[in-house]
């Protein structure tokens, strides 16, 4: 009977599955550098003004930057400001405003300006004159942000550039 050496097939095993593991190792660590992606898509945009606070023009010539950040697939952001195009329309659900929009202009980088004719979309519904207004929004135009089939929510913008109903003439926050 012949005798078969058992350690000459081991070493030949133990190569094959140093190898074995050794590549798998190697596509689980590349699985963690998105070295298998191959495409980075737009996920969303997000519209917010810059510096943040409200999306409300004060004033004739008063102006509001808006920031278009998009969000991709792997998790990065990008300033999509420039690069956007940027649609206005008036909020059917609030007080009549021009349409087109004739009391705001709208630029390709993302600044809006309150233009004539003026108008103010808060209304004071406080009742008493000694006291600091209460206000409520009476109307507002909706600015989205689109590129590449995506779109941004919406975002409400107040405008505040004709005189208020408050006792002082205020209008708006």
């Amino acid at each position: 009977m012949r005798k078969i050496s058992y350690w000459r097939y081991s070493a030949v095993n133990r190569k094959n599955l140093f190898a074995a593991l050794a590549c798998a190792l190697l596509a689980f660590s590349m699985l963690g550098c998105n070295a298998f992606q191959t495409t980075n898509h737009l996920r969303s945009i997000t519209l917010m003004p810059s510096g943040g606070g409200l999306f409300n023009l004060k004033g004739i010539g008063g102006t509001l930057q808006l920031v278009a950040t998009g969000t991709y697939s792997s998790g990065q952001t990008k300033d999509l400001t420039n690069v956007v195009t940027y649609t206005v329309t008036p909020d059917p659900n609030g007080m009549a405003l021009p349409t087109p929009p004739l009391t705001v202009t709208m630029s390709p980088t993302g600044l809006m300006t309150a233009v004539e004719p003026a108008v103010c979309t808060w209304h004071d519904t406080q009742t008493d004159a000694t006291k600091p207004p209460t206000w409520v929004i009476t109307g507002s135009y909706i600015v989205t942000a689109s590129i590449q089939g995506i779109t941004s929510q919406q975002a409400f913008v107040t405008v505040a550039s004709a005189a208020g109903d408050a006792p002082d003439g205020s209008c708006g926050p």
